[in-house]
């Protein structure tokens, strides 16, 4: 395994990950925009760098999980970014969530300098990301993903080679478009049946033995029956996430309804001020559509 791992995005999903590195002792060398979450990270082991030129001049690996297309590629693109300052022979994963074209955009910038580059984006959430059980998607060439693969083994349970360049971020934004639904569908039941009088921890019981039995009912169980929308996975992100997908979508002809659907909820959300909370605040558009609140009586 590679010992010298540069970390550049310390956020919700970031900052755990950089510390189950550190705790398989693993050399890590970190950058973040905001600074907090970088000193965090130093009392915990982690060597600071001033920007992500310096982070990549000084690792073997280099892994970004960042907000959006824009920031991976200020991050990374360009003569001033992390792909121009790898050393010949590095590799570049970037484990955010962005377009399959910036992946392929830069998977060649990093081919053309001698550096390996791997889309490699993830779920599982803050839960995933703490507990080192994510899954990960990942795009690019098959030896550098074996190269990867010890430090994938760190941070997830499940490693998938989808494909080439781009793949890994094809893969996700499907599983971005599942997870939405599932949510959107989760919240409207749940509002239906304690409409109709059931208690919605039973309900959520029952059909948790069945054919609708799910991860997010598991994981996120408590977020819905207590209104607690803290972030696990923000609305702003889950609709940026949906962004993509619609317009990969547009490119290829295939029609995505009921995406378009649950994107028309999360803008709702995000129009009344609540893009910072939880997927679990589609709860919020369900019990406002049907003049009822989850667990009152009717």
């Amino acid at each position: 395994m590679a010992t010298k791992i540069g970390f550049i995005g310390l956020g919700v999903m970031g900052a755990p990950m950089a510390r189950n590195l550190l705790a398989a002792d693993l050399e890590v060398v970190a950058w973040n925009r905001s600074p907090e979450p970088l000193a965090e990270l130093v009392e915990a082991g982690a060597r600071p760098a001033d920007g992500p030129a310096s982070v990549a001049a000084a690792a073997d690996v280099v892994i970004t999980i960042l907000s959006d297309d824009a920031a991976v590629r200020a991050v990374l693109g360009g003569p001033d970014g992390a792909i121009a300052a790898a050393p010949a022979g590095a590799l570049v994963i970037d484990m955010s969530t962005v377009s399959p074209a910036l992946a392929r955009e830069l998977a060649a910038e990093a081919a053309a300098r001698g550096v390996g580059f791997l889309d490699a984006p993830v779920s599982g959430g803050d839960v995933g990301a703490r507990d080192g059980t994510l899954s990960i998607m990942v795009g690019g060439e098959a030896t550098d993903v074996e190269r990867a693969r010890p430090v994938f083994e760190v941070l997830g349970s499940r490693v998938t080679h989808v494909g080439a360049a781009g793949a890994g971020q094809v893969a996700k934004a499907c599983n971005q478009i599942l997870v939405a639904v599932i949510f959107a569908g989760l919240a409207e039941a749940l509002v239906l049946g304690s409409k109709l009088g059931a208690d919605p921890a039973a309900i959520l019981d029952a059909v948790g033995g069945g054919m609708a039995a799910n991860r997010i009912m598991e994981v996120r169980r408590e977020n819905f029956l207590r209104h607690d929308f803290a972030p696990g996975f923000k609305i702003d992100l889950h609709h940026k996430d949906l962004e993509i997908a619609l317009g990969a979508s547009g490119e290829v002809d295939a029609p995505l309804p009921l995406t378009a659907e649950v994107q028309q909820m999360l803008r709702q959300l995000r129009a009344a001020g609540h893009g910072d909370e939880d997927d679990s605040a589609l709860l919020r558009v369900a019990e406002q559509r049907a003049g009822h609140r989850l667990g009152e009586q009717s």
